[in-house]
């Protein structure tokens, strides 16, 4: 059963995406509100699959905080990437350089303003990130960021990466934890049914020193391992 649900969603999502990336390039020629509206549709069209073909359903456990703020979200798989912007209203991701070559996807996520992290090239790639990043919370949008890099197993606990304090630093935003629990679900080649929890922590105000913002960030994103250990 795993097996075949796990095949009408691919079928579904994956056909479905290039129509809503490719529609929501041609809603950039005329209206930038109509093309955020149809890339948010594509976040949502995600969990209608997710839910409909592989019986995932969401739980979202607190509330993030009123105005602009920088979202550190644990990274167990693609269901978190994707659904950001179904989660909150026009997030700017920082997201993998080389993800932005994808066809069709690669220039409507460059369009809605996610910010390539280009790891390899030093201080002047994080200079570009923070200017970026800037010019969108001026606009009112929040920040999200995978912490750890990438994606990482399940109830492992790895270290922050070094990008995240240049950018709590340099922002000057409080920073708001999110833990997630995707992994055991939907990492995994045929997937599973079940619940994906969302646990937003307590919001973290700018200005700390590295080390405990670091301590405080990684406890919580991680949250959801302990439980049931």
């Amino acid at each position: 059963m795993a097996l075949l649900r796990s095949l009408l969603f691919y079928l579904f999502f994956y056909v479905g995406s290039i129509g809503y990336t490719s529609g929501s390039l041609l809603m950039l020629l005329f209206s930038q509100k109509a093309f955020r509206k149809v890339v948010r549709g594509w976040s949502q069209y995600h969990r209608f699959c997710a839910r409909v073909f592989l019986g995932i359903r969401i739980r979202v456990e607190g509330r993030p905080p009123e105005g602009a703020a920088f979202y550190a979200i644990k990274h167990e798989s693609f269901f978190e990437a994707i659904d950001q912007p179904a989660l909150f209203v026009n997030p700017s991701v920082f997201a993998k350089e080389e993800l932005f070559s994808i066809p069709l996807w690669g220039p409507s996520a460059r369009a809605f303003g996610l910010v390539p992290v280009a790891r390899d090239q030093g201080p002047k790639a994080l200079r570009a990130m923070i200017s970026a990043a800037k010019a969108l919370v001026a606009e009112g949008r929040p920040l999200v960021l995978f912490p750890e890099g990438t994606r990482v197993p399940h109830g492992t606990e790895p270290p922050l990466q070094s990008g995240f304090a240049g950018l709590y630093k340099l922002l000057g935003l409080p920073v708001v934890p999110v833990a997630v629990d995707s992994g055991p679900l939907y990492h995994r080649k045929w997937k599973r049914s079940g619940v994906i929890t969302y646990r937003f922590g307590e919001a973290i105000p700018a200005g700390l020193p590295r080390e405990e913002a670091e301590a405080r960030v990684h406890a919580a994103i991680n949250a959801l391992n302990r439980e049931g250990q």
